[in-house]
């Protein structure tokens, strides 16, 4: 599926000019898209430096930055840097769990593969990046056989928000977990399994930087084979209809509603022995363009713009997209386009129903917004904070351009995914607090009292984490 900015705007134009002249008004004021976002000061008063984060709505003037080169170090640095202490890897939370005004520490230095053994069990050092991880997993004939759509997080800070890829009968990266280092506030350094400080180990695994600072990590792996990559597009019911079958015949399926539209693009990878056919050029940011363009071009008249969008997509997309390659390369990419995101997790049975939902709220109510909905599927799995543990759970995001508004989601999204029985993704927008929390998960009091044993100073939650899981 190959969409290019010129063949819709060519199809765009030719559409203003049968409108006549009220559409070419009507264009005028479509087109003007919002200013960039104002940053924030470099400096603030102290000359503390600005952090921010990658779609730039969450950001702190740290008083003090470290990149520890050891657990030792860290060890030393986490009894006397000034609190809150908090993490940082990609910056791709859009929840305020990095924001700090004391200490903010990298572990960009505790980074690498550590080894294999013979059972496919990958160690490696947490501040390792996904598009890291991959290449290095490969060199040893592994494979990671998930991975989430983006590929520059660090793998701790990808398990400790619960991220996760697609796949019915696949778990998000923490449930393949099966052993983790941790260093505690007070300097301990704990090794937790499912044997040894197992309680730590439950919560640890999804744990928003709030225990204390992992810094290693043990994974299950599976054998590298190359992975066919298709991409197509189905109209809205179509989709739907076959989505089931899709998830169950595919190792990782998922696809995108895309409003005002009435089609869904689908995303199938599966393994194959078939030489590598590469994806050759990046046309995602082509496919947002042009949705973009459309928004911009028609957003004043709905029917319009799904009348334009039905017809012109469904001509420069009816060839599927065909790719064969390393999993790695295909299944977790760049995102050049930057967007804020609210995406929540819900039972199976609900999610469908909560996306028709979803839908015609956004083309009833936000014409402005033009990025798909997505729809993956995750397997349970029983960490404490894990938003997958009671069955099978399929999520769907909402996101918006980060130059437009996304208050929205607060206020029009948030109450029919909560309705649905959703819980949110710990990294995306969500409004809820920590009695919500306390309903949606049997063991919060359990991570809460676990948390207090091991930080009873709560020198690692910033104001955020506070509100949520402070005593």
């Amino acid at each position: 599926m190959s969409v290019s900015r010129r063949s819709v705007l060519t199809a765009a134009g030719a559409g203003a000019v049968v409108l006549g002249g009220a559409g070419f008004g009507a264009y005028k004021v479509a087109t003007r898209e919002e200013p960039e976002p104002p940053a924030p000061p470099i400096l603030d008063k102290h000359d503390h430096i600005l952090w921010r984060n990658w779609s730039g709505i969450q950001y702190s003037y740290p008083q003090l930055r470290l990149s520890p080169t050891s657990e030792d170090q860290l060890a030393g640095m986490l009894k006397s840097a000034p609190a809150p202490i908090r993490a940082v890897g990609a910056g791709h939370s859009f929840m305020p769990l990095v924001p700090t005004d004391g200490t903010l520490l990298t572990l960009d230095q505790i980074s690498g593969l550590v080894s294999v053994d013979g059972d496919g069990l990958a160690t490696l050092k947490a501040g390792m990046r996904l598009d890291a991880l991959g290449p290095a997993l490969q060199a040893r004939g592994r494979a990671m056989n998930n991975l989430p759509d983006i590929n520059v997080q660090s793998f701790a800070g990808a398990i400790s928000t619960a991220t996760h890829g697609t796949g019915k009968r696949l778990r998000a990266l923490h449930g393949n977990v099966t052993a983790l280092r941790l260093v505690t506030a007070k300097g301990d350094i704990l090794d937790c399994s499912a044997t040894s400080n197992p309680e730590v180990f439950n919560a640890a695994r999804v744990s928003l930087g709030s225990l204390g600072i992992i810094t290693q990590v043990t994974t299950k792996t599976v054998p590298a084979k190359r992975v066919h990559r298709r991409v197509w597009l189905d109209t809205f019911e179509d989709a739907l209809a076959k989505a089931e079958d899709n998830w169950n015949k595919h190792r990782n399926f998922e696809f995108y509603a895309i409003p005002f539209t009435g089609l869904c693009a689908n995303i199938a990878n599966d393994e194959t022995d078939r030489p590598a056919e590469p994806r050759g050029p990046e046309t995602d940011t082509d496919f947002l363009d042009a949705l973009k363009y459309l928004r911009n071009l028609f957003g004043w008249s709905t029917p319009l713009r799904k009348f334009v969008a039905e017809n012109l997509l469904s001509a420069y997309g009816s060839k599927p997209e065909d790719a064969i390659d390393d999993g790695w390369k295909l299944l977790s990419t760049p995102r050049p386009t930057r967007f804020n995101e609210m995406e929540f997790h819900l039972p199976a049975e609900n999610q469908f129903a909560a996306l028709r939902e979803v839908l015609a709220t956004i083309e009833a109510k936000r014409p402005d917004v033009f990025f798909p909905i997505e729809l993956r599927r995750i397997a349970t799995d029983d960490a404490w904070l894990s938003p997958f543990q009671g069955g099978e759970h399929g999520s769907l995001a909402v996101h918006a351009y980060y130059k437009d508004d996304y208050e929205f989601l607060f206020a029009l999204i948030q109450p029919i995914l909560l309705r649905h029985g959703g819980r949110p993704h710990w990294g995306k927008l969500n409004a809820l607090t920590a009695a919500d929390f306390a309903r949606l998960y049997p063991r919060w009091k359990d991570f809460h009292d676990l948390r207090m044993s091991l930080d009873p100073e709560e020198r690692m939650l910033n104001p955020y984490l506070k509100k949520i899981l402070a005593s």
